[in-house]
């Protein structure tokens, strides 16, 4: 993949891994449009990336998602790469009456919104060069934390959809990309700590994003990164091992 003089659309653009590949494809002179649900975080993003192009969408609501890949598509018609990043992070006890609002919350924004904007945009990116679609699933697709069942079912179900559109887009120009990142420093599942401005610790985002740049550059369409690759060779041999820990 060419990383650079590309129109790049990122979900969840506003912090964590969205913002990180933002900044990285700002960088490499690419035109980059995010969207997020936090306005004042979207116009500070903006004054501090003047050419950043942002809009303000809640994709795990279906007329959101339709109405930014029309708006996207008539004002940014050179779009050619769909980053399907946002994803959300709850604990769940399966043993109770689960709150059936935040799992579909939950589905709706790690699954459901990758999938319907994958079709929404694959017909005008397959007219376009050096196209692809990259969807950002886990390395606890391949092996779950108990606690976290929805979000870990949601990344395993983005490993296997990202399979299936790959295989049907394979008479067609785009790549289809999965980035399986590790436990990255971000502030994903900021919801079940006390500081809401901590991160989870993990592999440094610089780190990361490196590494997911070298992947998409050289074509290496399943990237599990640094301990992912780990979890992605051994899968069901780990569980014991990472559940151990919590």
């Amino acid at each position: 993949m060419k990383l650079n003089d590309n129109c790049i659309l990122i979900t969840g653009g506003t912090s964590g891994i969205g913002l990180a590949f933002a900044e990285e494809f700002i960088r490499l002179r690419n035109r980059v449009i995010i969207c997020g649900r936090r306005t004042d975080r979207l116009d500070e993003l903006q004054r501090k990336y003047p050419d950043l192009i942002t809009r303000v969408c809640d994709i795990s609501n279906t007329e959101n998602r339709l109405a930014l890949a029309d708006w996207v598509i008539t004002n940014f018609p050179e779009v050619n790469i769909l980053i399907n990043n946002a994803g959300i992070q709850l604990v769940t006890d399966l043993t109770n009456p689960i709150n059936l609002d935040k799992v579909r919350k939950e589905v709706e924004t790690n699954f459901i919104a990758p999938v319907h904007l994958g079709s929404l945009f694959s017909k005008h990116l397959a007219t376009k060069e050096n196209a692809a679609i990259i969807n950002i699933s886990s390395g606890l697709a391949f092996v779950p934390i108990a606690f976290m069942p929805i979000y870990c079912a949601t990344k395993a179900a983005i490993h296997s959809l990202t399979l299936s559109l790959r295989y049907q887009l394979k008479g067609a120009s785009i790549k289809v990309f999965e980035i399986a990142p590790p436990s990255v420093d971000t502030e994903l599942g900021h919801e079940r700590r006390e500081d809401k401005s901590q991160s989870h610790g993990g592999m440094p985002i610089i780190d990361f994003i490196s590494e997911a740049m070298d992947a998409i550059k050289n074509d290496l369409l399943e990237a599990p990164i640094a301990d992912a690759k780990n979890l992605r060779q051994k899968g069901e041999d780990m569980f014991e091992v990472m559940n151990g820990r919590f």
